[in-house]
């Protein structure tokens, strides 16, 4: 891996930034479905693109992680973000409430409805992503020493080519022409490959013309993810903390540096 971006200690923003902004803005209304989120969590934008994906609307709530609201509590004792309000009935972890915003069975779908093995198949390689490419985002991010670097980030590799050895053969998205369940979990930490990995690891940007072009580019330019992202800047700097691997910088980061399973 390339040597690490050197630069003056930066922290964490507070506020979306760019179109993610505007967006936030537009839904700073009181609302029965309330998505409490932080605007750097990659957890946090994958229920934000469902919520934009699928018309329902939401009121959006900016968290500072180290000063928890009571509001937040309320729903998730933990204090972690993403977290749903719905009425008086609360919820947390992405993939769960990725999984509620379906069941309400309320604007475009996030699965095939009428495919139960296809359904089935989203799942397995949802639970892929959370298993194998998300820790594995997190070790190459926080590893120090320059050869585990470059030994965790060709599993993280590993863990992307099995992922588009499995997507239909010409996408662009998982599963054909339009974006989905499996394209959704994934596409934080594919936006932040080039925004996090490539100036603090080097990572490469993919190869022009090939499958995983093909993918990244659909993410990068889909209007619901598009929507949901801030300025390249905010990312550099909220994630110096994890590419410095400073303590307590965060309870994924806690887990990752303890050989725990996500939080």
């Amino acid at each position: 891996m390339a040597p690490q971006h050197q630069t003056s200690q930066k922290t964490y923003h507070t506020e979306a930034t760019g179109t993610a902004a505007l967006t936030a803005l537009n839904h700073k209304n009181e609302c029965d479905l309330k998505l409490f989120g932080s605007c750097f969590c990659p957890f946090v934008q994958r229920v934000w693109i469902a919520l934009e994906l699928k018309g329902i609307p939401y009121q959006y709530i900016e968290i500072d992680p180290y000063k928890k609201p009571q509001s937040l509590l309320e729903v998730n004792p933990r204090g972690l973000v993403p977290a749903l309000r719905h009425g008086d009935w609360g919820c947390y972890e992405s993939t769960v409430l990725m999984e509620y915003l379906e069941d309400l069975n309320a604007g475009t779908p996030l699965m095939p409805k009428d495919d139960a093995k296809l359904r089935a198949q989203s799942r397995l390689w949802a639970d892929h992503i959370n298993r194998h490419i998300v820790p594995n985002f997190y070790r190459v991010l926080q590893e120090q020493d320059q050869q585990q670097q470059i030994s965790k980030a060709q599993e993280l590799r590993e863990g992307f080519t099995k992922l588009i050895d499995a997507a239909h053969p010409q996408g662009p998205f998982f599963l054909g022409p339009r974006i989905s369940f499996v394209d959704i979990q994934v596409a934080p930490w594919i936006l932040r490959l080039r925004r996090v990995l490539k100036p603090y690891r080097g990572w490469p940007d993919p190869e022009e013309g090939s499958r995983w072009a093909t993918w990244v580019n659909a993410i990068e330019s889909n209007e619901h993810v598009r929507t949901t992202t801030s300025t390249d800047e905010l990312y550099l700097d909220s994630y110096e903390r994890y590419a410095q691997n400073r303590p307590n910088t965060s309870q994924v980061a806690n887990a990752i540096n303890s050989g725990r399973g996500l939080p």
